[in-house]
């Protein structure tokens, strides 16, 4: 006799595949965290790599992680690609031993190097799948996911995913949470700031971004002295060096990354920074305006993830090789010193800002197991 459906209509037990980069590892874990809310009892273990993020932040929280061989579809003739068929094979039987011995209902996939083998190893043993895509521009192992299931969730609605529907960003609970006004005192006190500068907030992600270093490095005094204060995240061995306080002037406050990105944005009146999924959704949950300089390389994808926003007036955009110290001074420090001009844009990205992702995609989760 089957058991009884558990009153929250989730699965007992569940495979989460994602790595390599905080893009897929951040909606894996928050995704996980309501999983556990919803029903304490489940059991989750998580397929990545071992040179990963996921490696570090799976198991600190309290999650069990799966190991499976990095495995980057290959792009060109090599070596690797030679033996790209024989890698494969053994990832998609580590993830096939993973579903078995956990009794996983439902495999969930993220994209990136492990979800590929999860989704294969779904296949084989006719195991439900559900797909997340971060950013606007679906990866490789994604669009091979979506065409394995009918329980596809996008970020964006913009994105060309097949069967995709639009359930957000899984986002942490501190930044899904956050009352920015209410959490202000805490966060300039925090920082080290001051309660009535505006504030700007300048980050490149945890690896840093070069080029916003030195363009605001270079604009650091024409920014105190405008009276804007500064909390500048540079990415751990990029620390620049801020300006001397002078009588009068802002602070400029320099930290290679800061664990309280909650704070961060609570502080924060503007912000620039790149274009990543999470860095746009964080950005709109919490109603923050900001300009996004996209990563100049890649596939194009940072654009796409900051379209939306920019459409609806919500931030701005602004290509990596314009920014320099002096247009810090001519497009950044006007800016930030137009009340009016960034509250409507605070106004307008929190219009477009989804602070329930993981719910929603708990309900594909759901539905695949019925």
């Amino acid at each position: 006799m089957a058991a009884a459906p558990h009153p929250s209509g989730l699965p007992g037990s569940v495979l989460l595949a994602g790595g390599g980069t905080a893009g897929h590892v951040s909606p894996l874990l928050a995704l996980a965290e309501h999983l556990r809310e919803q029903r304490p009892d489940i059991r989750i273990r998580v397929l990545g790599t071992a040179e990963g993020l996921e490696s570090r932040l799976v198991p600190e929280r309290g999650l069990e992680l799966v190991v499976v061989p990095k495995v980057p579809m290959p792009r060109r003739p090599s070596v690797v690609a030679a033996r790209f068929p024989q890698l494969l094979a053994v990832a998609v039987n580590v993830a096939t031993r993973a579903i078995r011995e956990n009794d996983a209902e439902v495999v969930v996939g993220f994209g990136g190097y492990v979800a590929t083998p999860a989704y294969l190893a779904a296949r084989r043993t006719r195991t439900p799948i559900v797909v997340h895509e971060q950013n606007a521009r679906a990866g490789i192992a994604n669009r091979l996911g979506a065409r394995l299931t009918r329980h596809v969730g996008v970020t964006f609605a913009s994105t060309d995913l097949r069967g995709g529907t639009r359930v957000g960003m899984p986002l942490r609970r501190e930044i899904a949470d956050l009352d920015r006004p209410a959490r202000r005192p805490e966060a300039i006190e925090h920082f080290g700031l001051e309660p009535d500068r505006p504030t700007l907030l300048v980050t490149g992600g945890s690896l840093g971004a070069q080029r916003l270093n030195e363009a605001f490095a270079g604009a650091a005094a024409d920014l105190t002295a405008a009276g804007i204060q500064v909390l500048h995240l540079t990415g751990a061995g990029k620390e620049v060096v801020p300006p001397e306080d002078t009588p009068g002037a802002a602070r400029y406050v320099v930290r290679a990354y800061t664990d309280r990105m909650d704070l961060a944005y609570a502080a924060a009146d503007l912000v620039v920074g790149r274009a990543g999924a999470n860095t746009v959704c964080e950005l709109t949950a919490v109603g923050l305006p900001a300009i996004y300089v996209p990563l100049p390389i890649g596939n194009g994808e940072q654009r796409l993830n900051a379209a939306d926003v920019v459409a609806a007036g919500g931030g701005r955009l602004v290509e990596d090789a314009l920014v320099t110290p002096d247009w810090v001074r001519s497009a950044v420090v006007p800016l930030l010193l137009d009340r009016e001009a960034t509250t409507d844009m605070a106004r307008r990205a929190a219009a477009m800002g989804e602070r329930h992702g993981d719910a929603r995609l708990a309900d594909l989760v759901r539905a695949a197991v019925r």
